[in-house]
């Protein structure tokens, strides 16, 4: 080859390089540091109690996994039509949220709520009927799903791909940050929390700042209602933390933050 031709051609290849890569910077995230998703299972009274009216004091917005036959559910239909017209998102988290017992401290599963005793069918049709429920609160078709406990498998195996055109994407529970380009939106990692501290969980959030990522919360109880739980004073903390940096910090839903991961990563 031509040394000057050559000379040319490298040059031209690194500046498509140096372009692809500030456009990608300045896309990521809506142009900002981190993203962050703040999700909240098991349809509980907090949520709707304590969560929501903190958050819209906040101007931010929550992704909350309903499992459809939880008193949380059933009793606060209103409630919860109320909160999706807020825009805050409704997320499937199975009908009867079974775990799989014959996993390590589990003991606490039932044996009609052992997924391990479920077939991939019977998995399949609890979950299409929450999303039919919710769909009856919300009105909306596209939404994310959360894995009970974590689990992707009945006892005949793994049913993530199989619920994989059903949703845009799907929570898991490994703690991990989320970066672009090894996001897995079957399985997104998620921060489970339990008994941190308001320094904790915004330490958290500066990392993902620091390292460009998604990072997305997995709460429980906040402020009671739950073995696992967060106090009041500490997600007060968190919410102060993310609306005083908006500027650098994109809160969102897990759905648009899947949506704009699949954008991304495309």
């Amino acid at each position: 080859m031509n040394p000057i031709f050559r000379i040319l051609l490298i040059g031209l290849l690194f500046a498509v390089h140096c372009s692809f890569a500030q456009k990608t910077t300045s896309t990521r995230w809506q142009g900002k540091q981190a993203a962050v998703v703040l999700t909240y299972d098991d349809a509980l009274n907090v949520h709707l109690d304590n969560v929501v009216p903190a958050l819209e004091a906040h101007q931010l917005k929550g992704t909350f996994y309903l499992s459809a036959f939880f008193p949380g559910s059933k009793s606060r239909i209103e409630d919860w039509k109320k909160a999706a017209a807020l825009g805050h998102e409704l997320g499937n988290h199975t009908l009867y949220h079974p775990c799989d017992a014959s996993l390590p401290g589990r003991s606490w599963v039932s044996t009609d709520n052992d997924l391990h005793n479920y077939t991939t069918e019977q998995i399949l049709k609890e979950i299409r009927m929450t999303s039919v429920f919710l769909e009856s609160l919300d009105g909306q078709i596209e939404r994310t799903f959360a894995y009970t406990c974590g689990d992707t498998a009945t006892g005949e195996g793994s049913f993530m791909e199989e619920i994989e055109d059903d949703f845009v994407a799907s929570r898991g529970v490994r703690g991990a940050l989320n970066v672009i380009g090894n996001i897995n939106l079957l399985n997104v990692d998620s921060y489970g929390i339990n008994g941190e501290s308001g320094e904790e969980l915004i330490q958290l959030v500066k990392e993902a700042q620091e390292k460009n990522a998604l990072i997305t919360f997995l709460f429980h109880g906040v402020g009671g209602e739950h073995n696992l739980n967060v106090s009041l004073e500490a997600h007060q903390m968190l919410l102060d933390y993310l609306a005083e940096n908006k500027e650098t910090i994109w809160t969102t839903t897990m759905l648009e933050a899947a949506k704009h991961v699949k954008e991304l990563q495309n």
